[in-house]
């Protein structure tokens, strides 16, 4: 009898760590919401600044300048939707009031705003045709509206919180479904203060009562990213070149005036942002955010200035490609429309884009792993690796770290990108790996990477030819959940 139980006991034990192994992996530290998924799939999106700046040739206005001003005669929101879908940009953040104070849509809470200028005879609503051809054109919307006000005579006071907050109440009903209410660090200064002309100082941290500022964007747009520069969904990367750094982790434990790591926009430019934290108290992946020109706004100085395709690329590879998203400041000019070089540079910006990851040269390979979780291959197999679902994944069991992916592509294959992705809805587990390609009878490693995440790109120094390719996963403190790997090559290999 006493047999037959400890028999019964192991056989249960093994049944226990069968059906154990048929279930996906338990995540790993914090994960993501739903809508910061949606965010990380956008990659890339612009952020157009457009106002009485504009008119001025300044970055910032004081908030004095005349609303005549304004008074784009060419203003065309689809010409500047269209160049941004020609470069690849999938939504657009509109400022709809920067630090000048002057609003861009029919608000109620000053006057201040666009109905004063002769723009569409002031019955113009700029916000609203720019909502309109994002959603004609497929592309995303989203808004910032600055909290600092240099022409608002309450700010500094408890009454202008009031009146911030009725702002964004309009801009969270009547302009659609938001992807991101964007928000920075710029707060008081010099300023008109509705004709005091003189310096108001508030304290970031608590003046703006952000938790229950941004109660309103959860309640209104509960699909909406919040952003700032510590970040409460998505974190600022710390600088405005439009790069992470090569190990970035989407987790972040930020530096915060009460010392619990909790967000508070302008408090802190912390030196981990553009690397993020390991195993970090909250999912904040970065925001990589550049203008296309030297500055935010348009200045004429700056047409020779507009940053080149090739320059854009190497962007991409150092921001989306380290598992960041690429915010790419837009600056219409004064007609109200984005400058022929600007135009050209996203339309060349966004082909190459297109025409280097069109083609997945993996795809169709012979591919066997080391292991599989709990032999399944029809859930955690390799093959997953190579369908076009980020979220179906080749897992392995639990005490399985440091597995290996082989790929017989069938014939010789010449790339120089390679792209890599966890399953990030089970966290961000995979800490180093190694990719090698067999060349000369032997196999040779070609390259490394850290911190995968949501998008790892690997751009190799010279192009590879290779019928068998490798991937190894150097370290890892849990088991594996890897949902994409692809090699792609650049348009100038690709014709060759």
């Amino acid at each position: 009898m006493k047999s037959f139980i400890t028999r019964l006991c192991v056989l249960i034990v093994l049944l226990a760590a069968v059906v154990k192994a048929q279930r996906p992996p338990e995540p790993y530290g914090v994960i993501p919401a739903l809508r910061q998924l949606q965010w990380q799939e956008l990659e890339m999106y612009g952020l157009i600044h457009f106002g009485l700046n504009t008119f001025q040739d300044k970055e910032w206005g004081s908030g004095d300048a005349d609303p005549q001003l304004f008074n784009p005669a060419q203003f065309d929101a689809e010409q500047i939707v269209l160049a941004a879908k020609d470069g690849a940009l999938k939504g657009l953040i509109l400022v709809t009031k920067h630090h000048d104070g002057f609003a861009l849509w029919p608000t109620k809470t000053t006057e201040y705003n666009i109905t004063k200028s002769p723009w569409r005879n002031g019955q113009g609503d700029l916000v609203r045709e720019f909502q309109q051809a994002c959603h004609k054109h497929g592309l995303k919307f989203g808004i910032y509206c600055s909290p600092w006000d240099r022409n608002n005579k309450n700010y500094g006071r408890p009454e202008y919180l009031e009146i911030y907050r009725e702002q964004l109440s309009e801009l969270y009903t009547n302009y659609g479904d938001l992807f991101i209410s964007w928000h920075d660090g710029a707060n008081g200064g010099d300023g008109y203060y509705g004709g005091a002309r003189e310096k108001r100082m508030i304290d970031r941290t608590t003046y703006y009562d952000w938790d229950n500022t941004w109660a309103m964007t959860r309640r209104m747009q509960p699909g909406a990213v919040i952003f700032s520069d510590i970040g409460l969904d998505v974190r600022w990367v710390g600088n405005e070149k439009g790069f992470a750094a090569d190990t970035s982790w989407a987790t972040f434990t930020p530096v915060s005036p009460d010392g619990k790591g909790n967000p508070a926009p302008g408090y802190s430019k912390d030196e981990k942002a553009p690397g993020g934290t390991r195993n970090g108290k909250f999912w904040l992946p970065a925001e990589c955010d550049v203008p296309l020109r030297p500055s935010w706004f348009y200045h004429a100085e700056h047409d020779s200035q507009v940053r080149t395709a090739a320059q854009l690329f190497d962007l991409y590879f150092k921001s989306v490609g380290r598992g960041a998203n690429l915010d790419l400041g837009l600056a219409p000019d004064k007609r109200g429309l984005l400058h022929e070089n600007d135009v050209k540079a996203l339309k060349e910006f966004g082909a190459l884009v297109h025409e280097t990851f069109a083609v997945n040269l993996a795809q169709g390979s012979e591919i066997k792993a080391s292991n599989v979780r709990g032999n399944n291959a029809k859930l955690f197999g390799p093959a997953q690796l190579l369908d076009d679902d980020r979220y179906s994944y080749w897992a392995t069991d639990d005490y399985v770290t440091t597995p290996e992916v082989t790929l017989n592509l069938k014939s010789a294959k010449t790339f120089n990108v390679i792209r890599i992705r966890e399953n990030i809805r089970l966290g961000q587990r995979i800490e180093a790996c190694a990719i090698d390609a067999w060349l000369n009878g032997d196999w040779k490693e070609i390259a490394s990477a850290t911190s995968l995440g949501a998008n790892r790109l690997i751009r190799l120094p010279a192009s590879v030819t290779t019928g068998k390719v490798r991937l190894r996963i150097t370290n890892s403190p849990v088991g594996i959940a890897l949902g994409d790997f692809g090699l792609f090559a650049e348009p100038n290999l690709t014709t060759k």
